[in-house]
């Protein structure tokens, strides 16, 4: 099979786990925003279960001017990863991106930090 994508990295629903075809991240919402997609935190363990190609979690921190502020949301992302075995952490975007990197994301997605 030749795949044009090599991870998903937002897996968050039970119909997508059953049919996705890639490795994905498990996107886990961490803050309880309802404009957020994701899985809550106690949900994890079951929807590993559903789909076994799970390399890692992602998640999205509410929106802040100060970094500092999602860094517990990423520690306790890492935490996560950690209790269920898995290696990739896809967390921190323009704004915050350095704090995710000390809190061990193996993935950021940065945009307009770029064009500065």
């Amino acid at each position: 099979m030749n795949a044009t994508c090599e991870l998903c990295h937002s897996l968050d629903s039970e119909s997508a786990a059953k049919r996705l075809e890639i490795p994905a991240l498990l996107e886990v919402n961490l803050s309880g925003e309802e404009s957020k997609s994701g899985v809550f935190p106690d949900d994890v363990r079951k929807f590993l279960g559903l789909y076994p190609d799970v390399r890692g979690l992602m998640t999205m921190p509410p929106l802040s001017e100060d970094p500092e502020e999602s860094r517990p949301y990423f520690a306790r992302l890492r935490g996560l990863a950690e209790q269920h075995g898995l290696r990739e952490l896809s967390m921190g975007t323009s704004q915050d991106y350095r704090v995710a990197a000390e809190e061990g994301a193996t993935y950021v997605r940065v945009g307009n930090v770029l064009f500065r």
